[in-house]
């Protein structure tokens, strides 16, 4: 596994808590800002974090802004990326398990830390399924294709 982090800086100290424990648990990622909290804009951010995961250059890819909702409009906007907005560790579980979601996005206005680190284990542990769930993520494919992305 190969991850990239970001966030805005809305998301910017839930960003930070989590790349302390990423480091603390040794897990390797790229964390590429921002470094301050000086006001930026989110879909910059999105951006970068989607092109990397849609060319191959990382596996996944996590995204925090306040809600976490404008960054997962933006990632999405990119073929290959299968981005989720999860508040729970459930959703993490599902979206990885059935959608091969590739991009998990938080906000740090919606999800303490606590929460925010269980999502995200619980996202990275996960595996997609594949069998049944194949078709359904061939389909998504398909769909991009069809919108010209």
């Amino acid at each position: 596994m190969k991850l990239i982090i970001a966030s805005d800086h809305a998301g910017l100290e839930l960003r930070r808590e989590l790349v302390a424990l990423l480091s603390e648990k040794g897990i390797t990622f790229d964390d590429v800002g921002p470094t301050t909290n000086a006001s930026v804009d989110y879909p910059d951010f999105a951006k970068n974090v989607s092109r990397a995961v849609a060319e191959g250059r990382y596996t996944h890819g996590v995204l925090v802004c306040g809600t976490g909702i404008g960054m997962s409009i933006v990632a999405n906007k990119y073929r290959g990326v299968r981005a989720a907005l999860c508040t729970t560790e459930f959703e993490a579980r599902m979206a990885r398990a059935h959608n091969d979601a590739n991009v998990l996005c938080l906000g740090q206005r919606v999800v303490g830390l606590g929460v925010a680190w269980s999502i995200l284990e619980a996202f990275l542990a996960t595996p997609f399924e594949g069998g049944r769930h194949q078709k359904r993520v061939d389909k998504i494919r398909e769909a991009e294709s069809e919108n010209g992305r």
